[in-house]
């Protein structure tokens, strides 16, 4: 029998392989330059970036001078990472890792940081346990974590509506307790010395409502997973309802579309 966190993780790494995610990186990468400043990024830090996407916090760190090792569950964007930092001449490290069992000896980088990764992982004691267990005593764990207020945690909420329970009933936490001050000093507790949270806001920005919703149809793994998935005319409910949300919750009145995202930025000191 196949055990439900393992099915769940095999359609995670199908799941992330979908889509444009360089476009939304691009959107995410000025807060993955604000969490390096944060943790004081300096030359021969040893660095991991965990669930790194395609890199944008790896980058960073190595452009300060860090040695860095990346991972992701997901191969694709592995690949993808590798590509990105090979052309800037970077010398980053890729492999494949679990944020839930990361393959690095205890007590090794000075930090350890996910922007907005890890956060997806299913159990979250577990990945804030191994966030610590990698770091120097004294070292820092450094997180970008999506809020439920504002546009990704509506629309989460809405994919969710539409998709299938979990595997063998697993109760899993929604990704965006991460977002939340209260979990992370929850999560935290025993393990950091100091912590730091600080709030911040991505924003998306479009010309119009139109070319907003087809960068998400085109760019969100969850969304194009649902397309695969549900009955056209299911789709197309979903479709209706997301393009509704977007207005709703349309900062713009000129005829653009500006969709604003909470997120929690987390600096905590591994306990000496």
């Amino acid at each position: 029998m196949v055990d439900p966190i393992d099915r769940m993780k095999e359609a995670t790494r199908w799941m992330w392989a979908l889509g444009d995610y360089a476009e939304v990186a691009r959107y995410l990468e000025p807060h993955a330059e604000q969490l390096a400043d944060a943790a004081d990024i300096r030359p021969g830090m040893e660095v991991a970036d965990v669930a790194a996407g395609n890199g944008n916090f790896a980058i960073a760190a190595a452009r300060r001078g860090a040695r860095v090792i990346a991972s992701d569950l997901t191969p694709k964007m592995i690949e993808l990472g590798r590509a990105r930092t090979e052309t800037q001449r970077l010398t980053v490290e890729w492999q494949p890792a679990d944020a839930e069992q990361l393959p690095f000896a205890s007590d090794r980088f000075d930090v350890a940081a996910s922007v907005f990764g890890a956060m997806f992982a299913p159990r979250p004691e577990r990945v804030a346990a191994e966030l610590f267990r990698v770091v120097k005593p004294g070292g820092l764990v450094a997180m970008a974590n999506y809020a439920n207020a504002g546009f990704l945690g509506s629309f989460s909420a809405l994919l969710t509506k539409f998709s299938l329970a979990p595997p063998g009933g697993l109760d899993v936490p929604s990704p965006f307790t991460w977002g939340d001050a209260g979990q992370v000093r929850r999560r935290f507790h025993g393990k950091a010395s100091s912590l730091r949270l600080d709030r911040g806001t991505v924003r998306f920005s479009f010309s119009s409502p139109k070319e907003g919703f087809d960068f998400w149809e085109r760019t969100n793994p969850p969304l194009i997973a649902l397309k695969t998935m549900l009955p056209p005319e299911r789709y197309q409910q979903l479709r209706v309802e997301g393009a509704g949300l977007m207005r709703s919750l349309n900062g713009a009145s000129d005829g653009s579309l500006v969709l604003d995202s909470d997120y929690l930025s987390v600096i905590a000191r591994k306990a000496s």
